[in-house]
């Protein structure tokens, strides 16, 4: 066996976009993956538990099962043990439980949405955008990625706006293809984004 194939189950298209283009560089050699896209986060919990029921009639010894949700202004804890409980009761090994053995599905939270991740990474945001500041990551308030105050999607529409870039509102798929070309997985200073890098390095 070459690796480890992933099925990453994510809540929308612009996280599809951004994966597309930084998963050649994460999977470990051998690796594949297939992203499976819902419609938004409601959606993805609806579905969530038939879909992981699916999974364990047919799932091969290889296959690592990914579900990656934005955090948003929800309880963290309790978003993970919803995902925790829907893949136990389907029957599948959680990450969590199998405690360093073999596992099946991995549940992990983006804190607090896709745009932080971004902030993790600012070396790829100004290659894609080259008129911000490269300073910004060292004020106090984007220090740490996945403690942004107000919305990391609006800190970081306002950044980008404020140096002549998505005058009518930020086009979150867009950038999500721009910056995803640059992204470094090991550069990356998200402490959420490095918990999702590990899961596929770890597997």
């Amino acid at each position: 066996m070459s690796g480890h194939h992933f099925e990453l189950l994510i809540e929308e298209p612009s996280m599809e976009a951004f994966l597309d283009r930084i998963l050649p560089r994460m999977l470990p050699e051998g690796s594949t993956a297939a992203i499976r896209t819902f419609n938004g986060k409601p959606d993805l919990f609806r579905k969530i538990g038939s879909r992981l029921r699916g999974y364990r009639k047919w799932l091969p010894e290889h296959y690592r099962i990914v579900v990656l949700v934005d955090r948003d202004e929800d309880d963290c804890k309790v978003l993970k043990c919803a995902l925790e409980r829907a893949a136990v009761e389907a029957g599948l090994i959680t990450r969590k439980e199998a405690g360093g053995g073999s596992w099946q599905v991995a549940n992990r939270i983006v804190i607090e949405e896709l745009e932080a991740w971004y902030f993790g990474d600012w070396t790829a945001v100004r290659s894609a955008y080259p008129r911000v500041w490269d300073n910004t990551p060292r004020r106090a308030k984007f220090r740490d990625p996945d403690a942004i105050l107000g919305g990391t999607a609006e800190a970081f529409e306002r950044v980008l706006r404020r140096h002549g870039y998505y005058a009518t509102g930020l086009r979150k798929l867009d950038a999500a293809q721009r910056i995803g070309l640059h992204i470094d997985p090991l550069r990356n200073r998200s402490g959420s984004f490095a918990c999702f890098r590990d899961v596929l390095q770890t597997a």
